[in-house]
């Protein structure tokens, strides 16, 4: 059965985020369903995905990991029969420099820069074309810095000619704190989201995350489960999955979604793993604000300590 959207009845663990824009009212589901990997099975998955609930979807324009299109026929089916509006999703692409591409390309390998990230933007948006409707896309993120800072801020100044209404928000990932620093500082559309790997041998990026929490920048957390099984099995976990009554794997997201300013990419390929992780952060949500409090907030300072966050 399909989870209903997550709503402003949700509690605040499991709530959208909001995304500065010039667009206003935009928001980023807590959950986002990574695509990378899916292969011949990406269409049926994402479809899968939306049918449980899932409500973001993240992608790129990277044949060599992601199959974009069949994201894009994913979204399609379950628009197409009525399980959602092209409005209640958010759908991110990404633009993936050559050093990240393989011999297939969605754009000319041998054309000017800017005109790769042009060949880029615009395959990306037939691939999320509805019919009847004008195509955009919620987020675009660059996949990582360019070789140059010089040529980083080539591809962000083209990108930002998409902005607001082909592109409603502008990221990066895979990213340092000096290049997310410059570019809120030097460009004009800053950066709404960063995608980074959460894990110990970048300190969690606490850094990082202070200054987008500080700056009002979403973090999306990746490979956040496969890079933390020892997580996993810590005391904090282990508490809040057994009080509030669910798995491990959501009791985790719910304490990294505890950090605030978070999102997590959840790529899982299985239907009950989909449903427990969407249904699962709502249940300690609602439990950390209402009898489970005072053992939420324990635990919460705990996960803190481990990840060396005060």
């Amino acid at each position: 059965m399909a989870r209903p959207a997550i709503g402003a009845q949700a509690s605040r663990l499991a709530r959208d985020l909001p995304l500065g824009c010039s667009t206003g009212s935009a928001r980023i589901p807590k959950l986002v369903y990574g695509t990378a990997w899916k292969k011949d099975q990406t269409a049926d998955l994402v479809y899968l995905a939306l049918k449980t609930g899932f409500r973001g979807v993240d992608t790129a324009a990277q044949p060599k990991h992601y199959d974009e299109r069949g994201v894009g026929a994913g979204v399609k089916r379950a628009i197409g029969e009525g399980l959602i509006k092209r409005e209640d999703l958010f759908i991110q692409t990404k633009f993936t420099s050559p050093g990240g591409q393989n011999h297939i390309t969605p754009y000319d390998i041998n054309a000017p820069l800017a005109d790769k990230v042009h060949q880029s933007v615009q395959s990306s948006l037939e691939n999320f074309t509805v019919e009847g409707q004008e195509p955009y896309l919620d987020s675009l993120v660059l996949h990582s810095p360019l070789e140059t800072m010089q040529e980083t801020v080539t591809v962000w100044k083209t990108l930002e000619s998409y902005t607001p209404h082909k592109i409603r928000h502008l990221g990066i990932s895979n990213t340092t704190l000096p290049i997310v620093a410059a570019l809120v500082s030097d460009m004009t559309v800053k950066p709404a989201v960063v995608q980074n790997r959460f894990h110990n041998k970048t300190g969690y990026e606490k850094d990082l995350r202070t200054f987008c929490r500080e700056h009002k920048i979403v973090f999306q957390s990746f490979w956040t489960v496969s890079a933390n099984r020892h997580l996993l099995q810590s005391s904090p976990v282990r508490e809040v999955a057994q009080k509030a009554g669910v798995g491990a794997v959501p009791a985790f997201y719910s304490l990294v979604l505890g950090l605030e300013g978070t999102t997590i990419l959840d790529g899982t390929t299985s239907e009950t793993h989909m449903i427990d992780d969407l249904e699962g952060i709502e249940v300690v949500g609602a439990w950390a604000e209402g009898e489970g409090a005072d053992d939420w907030d324990f635990a919460l300072r705990g996960f803190k300590q481990l990840i060396g966050e005060s």
